[in-house]
């Protein structure tokens, strides 16, 4: 099934403690149907001391959201958008917002 957000996009969050709130999807868990956004949805996890953290304590992690409470932001108007899927001339499938922009517009390099 496709999914109208993909790691890497700026969404806006629409639902729960931190709507309003925007942030980089990290990771895409397509298994639970959750989004890890940078900077959202912050809780305290407790460590033991370890060669990394040799004091131990509280850290501060980001926890999932449910992917149905995100929304990706449209470039057109920087607000998160509805997003729905089109086939080009060529016969590749783009995510659309629903305004008519083109959503993540992300250019990766070449394998050679």
């Amino acid at each position: 099934m496709a999914r109208h957000v993909k790691k890497g996009d700026t969404v806006e969050i629409i639902a729960g403690v931190n709507k309003g709130a925007t942030g980089k999807v990290m990771r895409v868990i397509p298994g639970k149907d959750r989004v890890l956004v940078e900077g959202v949805n912050l809780a305290h996890k407790h460590v033991r001391p370890s060669q990394q953290n040799p004091q131990g304590g509280r850290i501060r992690v980001e926890r999932p959201i449910h992917i149905s409470n995100v929304q990706p932001i449209s470039t057109k108007t920087s607000k998160g958008a509805r997003v729905r899927f089109a086939t080009d001339a060529k016969g590749t499938k783009k995510r659309v917002a629903t305004d008519g922009s083109e959503i993540g517009v992300v250019t990766k390099a070449k394998k050679k």
